[in-house]
């Protein structure tokens, strides 16, 4: 066996880590509760989430950037542009393509789910957490920071 395996500080630090991703998987999940997704796939809000984040792109950028064939994704747009989430428009440096943009619509749906989530994390933290606790949070916060800029 390998003397770190024996370490009370490296089983420790194992220990945290494992119940960090699963409390991490848990807010996540109860975050995601919070937004009514409608009909959506997963597949198909993330496309809006890197629609968001990174702006208009290709079906083939997007497809790169989700990890998926670009005729899946193309499929995943239609889905969107029929539900009046993306819109499309010639490329001007390339006519045969279109670069998708989010609607007004759907980023008012985004900022609603966002508000929706951010309400239900305020309220868990002000009715279940004292003053105390919130200060360990907001230090706990920046911790969590640090390892993610890491």
């Amino acid at each position: 066996m390998d003397e770190q395996e024996h370490d009370p500080n490296t089983a420790r630090t194992l220990a945290l880590a494992g119940e960090l991703r699963v409390v991490a998987g848990k807010l996540k999940r109860r975050l995601r509760e919070q937004t009514q997704l409608g009909d959506l796939t997963f597949s198909q809000v993330s496309a809006l989430g890197q629609l968001d984040r990174e702006g208009p792109a290709t079906v083939t950028t997007l497809a790169k950037a989700e990890g998926m064939r670009p005729q899946s994704m193309g499929a995943n747009i239609a889905a969107l542009e029929a539900a009046g989430f993306v819109s499309g428009a010639p490329d001007p440096s390339d006519g045969r393509q279109t670069i998708w943009s989010l609607t007004d619509a759907c980023r008012n749906w985004i900022e609603a789910g966002r508000a929706a989530r951010q309400d239900w994390l305020f309220h868990a933290i002000q009715d279940h957490l004292t003053p105390d606790e919130q200060e360990q949070l907001t230090g706990a916060v920046g911790l969590l920071r640090r390892l993610l800029d890491s």
